[in-house]
């Protein structure tokens, strides 16, 4: 499996991806799976894949090498809307191929895909591709797209990230969100790629490929992880049994009338008779309330 995410804000763009592939808990490799089109000073594009990876290597060097039938590419489109198209074209045609024989053998066809950039005359822009190879763009009112592992790191960026995040925020965001996926799932590893771009630079602004001894990463995992124990023990106890004019961290009134669903135990099977024996600690007799 993997996990990928791509941000598009008011800045420019973010890129994270991790390198796990695993077919078996014995067949764990190493894959990238994000890859740049890049014709300085005229786009800068960007696609990362999840899914089965013989899929995606295909429809990658698919549509790196191919043109349609107007002789448009990836290379030359002139929207960052007709390069989407142009790839989920490109997700077709390797279905059209791949599909059938695949399903002979149990294997699904499944690929997702996040494809993102800015091409000289528009602002940046960012897609999500399914394996039917249609699409959908980000806007503001759902500024990222995740595929993969993708439910761990989701929280932090729901509540953090908006179209104003800085490229630096937005970046650190993306490295907790990966970092809170990395240890619920070990299908999701490293190394991590991450590739920043601010807008109208048409070329890579910044790009790293962390590894376990990433000074800023360590940073972030040792830091993060402690920052959140402190936030959870700084919060206060739920209030049980409150009385009714109690206003402060009640969970449970006196006069909540909730109660559980208690399941009716069936015929012949009778509660055991209540203990009689005396006390034999003070322990016990604390706990039960006598003095």
């Amino acid at each position: 499996m993997t996990y990928c995410v791509g941000m598009r804000l008011d800045a420019g763009l973010v890129f994270l991806s991790d390198s796990r592939t695993n077919a078996g808990v014995d067949q764990v490799g190493t894959f990238r799976k994000m890859s740049v089109f890049e014709i300085p000073g005229d786009r800068m594009m960007v696609l990362m894949t999840a899914g089965n990876l013989s899929i995606s290597q295909s429809i990658r060097q698919l549509i790196a090498e191919q043109q349609n039938a107007d002789g448009h590419s990836i290379w030359n489109a002139t929207s960052m809307h007709e390069a989407a198209r142009l790839l989920g074209d490109a997700v077709r045609q390797v279905h059209e191929r791949e599909a059938k024989a695949l399903a002979e053998f149990g294997i699904e066809f499944n690929v997702s895909i996040i494809f993102g950039g800015q091409i000289k005359g528009e602002r940046c822009r960012l897609f999500q591709i399914y394996s039917a190879g249609n699409f959908i763009e980000s806007h503001d009112e759902n500024t990222y797209f995740q595929i993969g592992e993708a439910k761990y790191g989701k929280p932090i960026i729901d509540r953090v990230v908006t179209p104003a995040t800085s490229l630096d925020d937005a970046a650190k965001c993306a490295l907790i969100s990966m970092d809170s996926t990395l240890r619920s799932n070990v299908s999701v590893g490293l190394p991590l790629d991450l590739l920043v771009y601010e807008s109208d630079r048409l070329a890579v602004t910044h790009f790293v490929t962390i590894d376990e001894r990433n000074q800023y990463f360590q940073m972030i995992r040792n830091t993060w992880g402690h920052q959140l124990k402190r936030v959870f023990e700084g919060l206060d106890n739920p209030v049980w049994n409150a009385a009714p004019e109690a206003t402060a961290n009640v969970l449970h009134s006196t006069q909540t009338g909730s109660k559980p669903v208690r399941v009716t135990p069936p015929a012949g099977v009778a509660a055991p008779a209540a203990s009689t024996a005396p006390l034999q600690t003070l322990t016990q007799q604390f706990h039960d309330g006598q003095q």
